[in-house]
């Protein structure tokens, strides 16, 4: 039985070739003033095809944006998307509360929430706006692996320590993934959320001994995971016939010693600060409270005594990243975040094998990880019902795609949503998981038919009769209210542009068909597809036909199932 089967059932780049003119010659090119070709047009399968890695790989494009990328083709796509520069969250940040500086928003009641608002309006507005969606989208999906939550209330009240730590994932996005350890592991916010800030050396007179809080889940949940694994994600098992453990106590003690001494960054700094916190810098490390003494860490290896601080954390780091869990372990969750909940081993090896190896002797090479997870044979195969291929879309990325397919803008600068409105129904929001394991488990099974064919869904943990129920009311104030989301006071109303989807209404045929590219990557079942052109046909009314076209797609089973 597939996960998608049982979803279902639950619920150009267009360039002139410029010929140069030889020296000497006294006539024109015989082409000057003939216009260009118009391009060959696309067919439907080439836009599907591109439409499937375009929604595996991003928070999606206007229907514009996918014949575009359609005409690069889905690698060249990626190449350019790689090619960006990052749109950081803390710059939008701060021209907001720039604003608030010089008194334009005065409806707010008090300052802090102010703040609160500032934050999540910087994530919305480039989300929804920024050309970089690739990172935009994997960035997301990092934040889902190395979890910070604003369910701590410094961290909601305090904008720079998510909005900075948020950067921290876009920056390394596409770098190397040591790196991107070593800076979650730096970061104030994870340093805050995971207790690892401010924590000291062993004092056993005092009865103080390091927290082992960020030791323990910078293995279980950001590099290795629980059990010893083989390349292709599988579990090793030992003599007894149980799986393997990856570490053990004595492992957890010893990192918890390497986290030790590390405080707030930043001008005035010292060990012990709380009540100037500084989220804007990495944590600085004060030797004087760090852990003396060599540390036992994984497979034998030895931090020697005598050293630094800093050099104690870059040894543990190394010791992590090479470990060889990392590429099976990291590279089975981005595939399970971006295309399938259930890839196949040789798909998770195939991964792995990049992450070790990106083919110039580079490990951990996230650019070269991304792209071995979105262009596999496996990601790009043909959608099939009787597979256990592809995964249940979750809200919040559903959400933001919408929005982003059909053009959301404001009056504004700034498209100024904070979120809420969706949140209340959604049950989700970036950066506002309930705990360090996420808004769901990578393993979760739902009882019944998924778990019953040993399959994994783990959207389905948020998925529930009140969710169910709201995502249909939410699409029905997009749709026909055009009410994509609150805005506060002080910022202009955030609107839908729907004007060439309503002329392209007057063909009801071509309106499914590009709808179906769009948000389904051609998945649209020709008996539905029939039907659906046999309600829609009779209406007179363009905009209000293309209104109920959308929402007929957007509340359909099909459409939340990402193939």
């Amino acid at each position: 039985m597939s996960v998608s089967t049982v979803v279902r059932g639950v619920i150009v780049c267009l360039g002139l070739s410029l010929t140069a003119c030889g020296g000497g010659g006294g006539s024109a090119p015989s082409n000057v003033g003939v216009p260009p070709p118009a391009p060959a047009p696309l067919s439907k399968a080439q836009i599907d095809a591109t439409s499937q890695t375009v929604r595996a790989a991003s928070f999606g494009l206007d229907y514009a944006g996918l014949e575009s990328a359609t005409r690069l083709g889905a690698e060249a796509w990626l190449d350019q998307q790689f090619a960006l520069p990052p749109t950081f969250h803390r710059s939008t940040m701060e021209g907001i509360l720039a604003r608030r500086a010089a008194g334009e928003f005065d409806a707010f009641e008090n300052d802090i929430e102010y703040l609160i608002f500032a934050r999540r309006i910087g994530w919305w507005h480039n989300t929804l706006t920024a050309r970089d969606t690739v990172r935009q989208r994997v960035a997301y999906a990092l934040s889902q692996i190395f979890v910070v939550s604003d369910n701590v209330d410094t961290l909601e009240v305090y904008p720079y320590a998510l909005n900075t730590y948020y950067d921290v994932l876009l920056e390394h996005a596409f770098g190397n993934f040591r790196d991107l350890l070593r800076e979650v592991t730096l970061s104030p916010a994870m340093g805050l959320y995971l207790s690892h800030l401010n924590n000291r050396a062993s004092d056993p007179i005092r009865n103080i001994f390091p927290d082992e809080n960020y030791a323990r889940e910078v293995m279980q949940l950001f590099s290795i995971g629980l059990f010893e694994l083989n390349i292709d994600g599988s579990v090793q098992m030992g003599a007894n016939g149980q799986p393997v453990p990856s570490y053990d106590n004595d492992d957890i003690r010893e990192f918890a010693k390497v986290f030790t001494g590390l405080s707030f960054g930043g001008p005035g700094a010292f060990f012990g600060n709380i009540a100037e916190p500084n989220f804007s810098v990495p944590m600085q490390m004060f030797d004087a409270a760090h852990e003396p003494g060599e540390k036992r860490l994984l497979n034998g290896f030895v931090v020697p005594a005598g050293q630094t601080g800093s050099q104690d954390l870059e040894m543990a780091i190394d010791n992590l990243f090479n470990h060889p869990n990392v590429g099976p372990f990291i590279g089975r969750q981005l595939i399970q975040r971006l295309v399938t909940s259930n890839p196949s081993p040789a798909y998770i090896e195939r991964v792995a094998t990049t992450f070790n190896d990106n083919g110039f002797g580079v490990r951990g090479d996230m650019q070269a990880v991304i792209r071995a997870v979105l262009l596999d044979p496996e990601a790009r195969s043909a959608p099939d019902a009787n597979s256990a291929k592809g995964k249940l879309q979750e809200p919040l990325v559903r959400y933001v795609s919408i929005l982003r397919q059909f053009n959301i803008s404001s009056t504004d600068t700034l498209v100024g949503m904070t979120g809420f409105f969706a949140e209340a129904i959604l049950r989700q929001h970036p950066l506002s998981a309930p705990s360090v394991f996420n808004f769901y488990l990578p393993d979760h099974s739902p009882a019944g038919p998924i778990a019953e064919a040993n399959l994994v869904a783990p959207e389905f943990q948020i998925t529930n009769a009140s969710t169910i129920i709201g995502w249909p009311n939410l699409i029905d104030a997009i749709v026909f209210a055009d009410f994509p989301g609150e805005t506060p006071d002080g910022f202009a109303p955030a609107s839908l542009d729907f004007t060439r989807w309503i002329e392209t209404a007057q063909d009801t045929e071509v309106l499914i068909d590009q709808l179906d590219s769009l948000l389904m990557a051609g998945q649209l079942s020709a008996a539905v597809r029939d039907e659906w052109i046999a309600t829609l046909d009779p209406i007179d009314d363009d905009q209000f036909k293309f209104q109920t076209a959308l929402w007929l797609f957007l509340i359909s089973p099909d459409y939340v199932v990402q193939q």
